[in-house]
């Protein structure tokens, strides 16, 4: 690559590959933090080294900084690139899992929803009606009524309404694009809509921003090992190849459908195993369904949300076992066709395949039991300590990841030397949360000064909350940095560039598909935005003409393995058209070999 020119609007920002650096903000992971990160790898003692960049591995992040300790995290992909970026956008108690008898998890998960929506993250985290149409008279509304009824009480205060019921009349009033005979009432109840990949990154940043080291791109490879102890990891960078160690107390498993990848490496017996179950989601514009609520279906062996989302819906979810490329679950035409045949059996204007802008897929994580049926798989979470120095944590939901961080931490606690402080993190404000209410009530006034439309503000202070001044800041002296990307206007131009000034992003796929969420809001999938986007960031990231054009190339290729595997009949035939797309960290190894 090339040295990174001088570039005008990165003033107050960090920067560059060339070696200048301003001060950006707190738990910026720019350039500069990539390489120091690298070099603290190989130099500190760590109190505790987690593997794996989802939401519990930032969670525990977070996690062990607050509580006093030394910490690294490193992620071979990119922040939330697994499962914590392809959910269904919910944060949530889990309302199916009270028929499952899973009280414990539906209260721990509804505390965790109140703490989100209320005090640690209400920018990212906000408050969602869901209308539940009624099919069967006499039994359906007392029984529906009486576990609302529990749903409202459990976890303890509540930010949200409760139950409130509706005639036919009163529910097709509320969502008029439901058929009639679809329906003899409804009952609405309040949950909570989050961006996934963004929350996530948040929280790596605010771990980053109490001093945990943060860093993408970087591969376990190994295990260290002193006698039966685990003393570190052995590294790979996936951008450039270069190889390295990290020491650490008490290395922490936290890579979800990885865990049994990841848990061979130490050649020891694990406590549990992890399998793998696809839930694919279609993405159609606002206009295709008429509700002015989110609405739960139920169906044959699950319940299918319909969730607003900007200007469109997320229709989802599939689960189905999933025992192909762990890094590229691939949807298919048959999970697609499951998806539009189950929601077009209550619309008045059924949905067809043209009518679809986005396509996702994503693996959870569930605990491996003798029940073949994954959606009746627990989401309980489980911790061991599989030997001196390893600690695995699998299982759970994304809403209880903060819970499932401590009990990570509370059972690593044995391995580290010193005095290990009690969890605090519900105490703990993610980046951005603190003034987030005082900016909304001034966001008239926020969009005068920096020249944008007041909606525009409200959709930038509910991605970046009170930060949001340090993203427009990127754009002084550089106005045409406040206009949208020319093929997502959704999203300002400056917003790409902060992406890889502060937010970790190193790859068009990371800012795509992650920073924001182009790659399914979009029927293009983001091919049209890629090279406008890649010119935008080429200067913070050090890309030359070369680079620029290998990443366009590759982000293509991605979305066009993507859309052709999603015309397949079954997974082996759309896996083989997904995987063989080009890897954008050219330095990856799939699988870790295991004499590493």
């Amino acid at each position: 690559m090339s040295q990174t020119p001088e570039f005008p609007f990165l003033n107050p920002g960090e920067l560059v590959a060339g070696g200048k650096r301003d001060r950006l903000g707190p738990g910026q992971l720019g350039p500069e933090h990539r390489r120091t990160a690298w070099e603290r790898l190989g130099k500190d003692q760590f109190d505790v080294l987690v593997i794996g960049g989802g939401v519990v591995g930032a969670g525990i992040a977070l996690d062990a900084a607050t509580r006093g300790l030394s910490v690294a995290l490193v992620e071979a992909r990119d922040l939330a690139s697994g499962t914590s970026s392809r959910s269904s956008k919910m944060f949530h108690g889990g309302l199916r899992y009270l028929e499952q008898l899973e009280f414990g998890l539906v209260r721990e998960a509804l505390k965790e929803r109140e703490l989100a929506l209320s005090t640690l993250a209400p920018h990212l985290v906000k408050p969602l009606r869901f209308l539940y149409p009624l099919t069967h008279r006499l039994w359906e509304r007392p029984y529906v009524a009486a576990g609302l009824t529990l749903y409202d009480s459990m976890g303890g205060a509540k930010s949200v309404p409760g139950q409130h019921h509706l005639t036919r009349h009163g529910a097709l009033r509320l969502a008029p694009g439901l058929r009639r005979d679809a329906l003899i009432g409804g009952v609405t109840y309040y949950d909570t809509v989050v961006d996934d990949a963004r929350h996530t990154m948040t929280v790596a940043r605010t771990a980053a921003h109490y001093g945990a080291v943060i860093r993408t791109s970087t591969q376990v490879v190994g295990l260290l090992r002193e006698a039966d102890r685990v003393v570190g990891v052995k590294l790979r960078d996936t951008e450039d190849g270069r190889t390295g160690e990290a020491r650490a107390n008490v290395v922490i498993n936290a890579t979800g459908v990885w865990t049994d990848e990841v848990q061979s490496l130490s050649h020891q017996r694990g406590r549990f195993h992890v399998r793998a179950s696809k839930g694919v989601h279609i993405v159609v514009p606002r206009d295709r369904i008429v509700s002015d609520a989110a609405i739960i279906l139920r169906t044959a062996t699950s319940v299918l949300f319909v969730i607003p989302w900007g200007a469109h819906w997320i229709v989802g979810t599939t689960d189905t076992d999933w025992n192909l490329d762990l890094a590229h679950p691939a949807a298919t035409k048959a999970d697609i066709d499951y998806l539009l045949a189950r929601v077009n059996e209550v619309l008045v204007t059924p949905l067809t395949h043209a009518d679809i802008d986005g396509v996702y897929a994503g693996l959870r994580p569930l605990l491996a039991g003798e029940n073949d049926d994954t959606s009746k798989l627990s989401r309980e979470h489980a911790v061991a300590r599989v030997a001196p120095g390893l600690v695995s944590i699998a299982g759970g939901k994304y809403t209880t990841y903060r819970v499932m961080a401590a009990d990570a931490m509370d059972e690593a606690a044995q391995d580290i030397p010193a005095r290990v402080s009690p969890s605090i993190t519900e105490k703990v404000a993610l980046l951005g949360a603190d003034g987030y209410f005082a900016l909304v009530n001034q966001t008239v006034q926020l969009a005068e000064h920096y020249g944008i439309h007041p909606y525009r503000m409200t959709h930038l202070l509910d991605r970046y909350g009170s930060v949001v001044d340090e993203v427009l800041a990127l754009a002084a002296g550089k106005p045409e940095l406040l206009q949208p990307i020319t093929e997502a206007p959704a999203y300002l131009q400056v917003e790409a560039v902060y992406a890889a000034a502060a937010e970790g992003a190193l790859h068009l796929d990371d800012i795509l598909a992650r920073r924001t969420r182009i790659s399914i809001e979009y029927p293009d999938r983001g091919a049209d935005s890629a090279e406008q986007v890649a010119h935008l960031v080429a200067p913070v990231l050090g890309w030359d003409t070369d680079d620029i054009d290998r990443e366009v190339a590759t982000y293509r290729a991605r979305v066009r393995a993507e859309i052709e595997s999603q015309t397949q009949p079954d997974d082996t035939s759309a896996d083989a058209l997904r995987v063989a797309a080009p890897e954008p960290r050219p330095q990856l190894l799939e699988p870790v070999p295991q004499d590493q």
